[in-house]
């Protein structure tokens, strides 16, 4: 099968196609073809230095992933070969989702949302799946609560907003002037131009803030909580305030997780969430995605097509 691969650590023209074997699902696993694999920062992250990932002898790229089962290991009875599902498989290990197929535990996927192409789920697992986690099962997000999401047009960002919408939440999104209409369109009720003015002179009484940025934001995002709320920091562990001033603020890593997917996909085909796909490019050509997210300028999300 075609892989895409890193032959040395460093910028994205090492990320090569190479022919490798096609994997065999085992116990409890399943096998499947992949129709589209989305692009993350992560993937790019990862690419540049190593850090991160258990990398096996020829470093896979990848983790979000699109497709149909093609066969099932001894043990599996939630799919059938042919069955459409999605997900985002060993997360923070090696997946090598950038193939044209890719094993995976049977309960670290979920069925495709049906109103879904494989291009648009394909954006949606780690993206969704970390605000899921962050603002339904770390912040416990409630009706009538007050979410700011920092980068609120990017790919986390953007389905953070729709899911805190659908939580009932008023929601807050920081981004540059040029995305306020498309946050609005996205269920957004306040958005704040982070270019012009310190979020932090125009909002207050937050309840839930996501923060996907890092550095100094998550320090001064504490200024505007009102009691009892909620800080979730994503990049890293050290960017959580060493003095979070009674506030409860967490550092969370995503995980695979079936029940979440199943939830997300109910979202979407239920209208609720939609992913921005900016960018479709063939697997081959994964280098030049990678090159275009490190811009940092993406709306929404980069998804290779495979099958």
């Amino acid at each position: 099968m075609r892989a895409i691969v890193v032959n040395e650590w460093g910028g994205p023209e090492n990320l090569v196609e190479r022919e490798t074997d096609r994997p065999e699902p085992g116990f409890g696993e399943v096998l499947v073809r992949v129709h589209a694999a989305g692009v993350n920062p992560v993937d790019w992250k990862t690419r540049a230095s190593g850090a991160l990932i258990a990398w096996g002898e020829n470093p896979a790229v990848g983790w979000d992933v699109s497709g149909t089962v093609e066969a099932v290991g001894p043990g599996v009875t939630l799919y059938a070969p042919g069955d459409e599902v999605y997900g985002m498989p060993h997360f923070p290990r090696q997946a090598g989702a950038y193939a044209e197929y890719v094993v995976a535990p049977a309960r670290q996927l979920a069925e495709k949302p049906a109103s879904l192409s494989h291009v648009e789920a394909a954006a949606l697992p780690l993206a969704a799946l970390t605000a899921w986690q962050a603002l339904v099962d770390t912040a416990d997000v409630r009706p009538g609560e007050r979410v700011l999401v920092h980068a609120a047009a990017g790919g986390v960002g953007h389905l953070a907003v729709q899911i805190a919408k659908a939580r009932g939440a008023y929601v807050i999104g920081t981004a540059s002037a040029g995305k306020h209409e498309l946050l609005r369109s996205l269920g957004a009720d306040e958005v704040v131009d982070y270019r012009t003015v310190a979020f932090e002179d125009v909002v207050s009484d937050v309840d839930v803030v996501l923060d996907g940025l890092g550095g100094e934001i998550a320090e001064r995002s504490l200024s505007v909580l009102r009691e009892g709320g909620r800080l979730v920091t994503l990049p890293g562990p050290d960017d959580v305030p060493a003095d979070t001033r009674g506030f409860r603020a967490q550092w969370m890593l995503v995980e695979p997780d079936r029940h979440g997917l199943r939830e997300i996909a109910a979202l979407a085909d239920g209208g609720a969430l939609k992913p921005l796909v900016e960018t479709v490019l063939p697997l081959e050509q994964a280098g030049k995605a990678h090159e275009i997210g490190e811009l940092g300028r993406t709306t929404g999300k980069i998804v290779l097509t495979v099958a």
